[in-house]
């Protein structure tokens, strides 16, 4: 599998809410996450955070997408009820699993 498919195929497993226990295969031990509103410093952190107020009735549409040899870039149109806006996810890898996550976007409309 690419780094491109494991990256999509992290977004599919995360946007449908459902068997977020399959995230622990796509990712590193010492996976962390960054974006601005939460940080993990763990997998199980981050897996059991979304197991326990599991992503509902999100959706996305990838706009455009890019790869190197250790990331993959993907900006996707991010919509739930009431907001939509643009999103960009850095996917980061070693050892053929995605290692690090930063999340960029305005969370303006999060907060209102």
């Amino acid at each position: 599998m690419t780094r491109l498919n494991l990256a999509k195929q992290f977004l599919d497993i995360f946007y449908s809410g459902k068997n977020l226990d399959d995230l622990y295969r796509l990712v590193t031990d010492n996976f962390s996450f960054y974006g601005p509103l939460y940080q993990y410093n763990s997998a199980q952190a981050y897996i059991e955070a979304l197991k326990n107020d599991p992503p509902n009735d999100l959706h996305y549409f990838i706009l455009q997408e890019y790869e190197n040899q250790t990331s993959v870039c993907l900006i996707y149109q991010f919509s739930k009820p009431g907001i939509q806006l643009p999103m960009t996810q850095l996917f980061e890898f070693q050892e053929e699993k995605i290692s690090k996550i930063t999340l960029i976007f305005d969370p303006t409309e999060f907060r209102k």
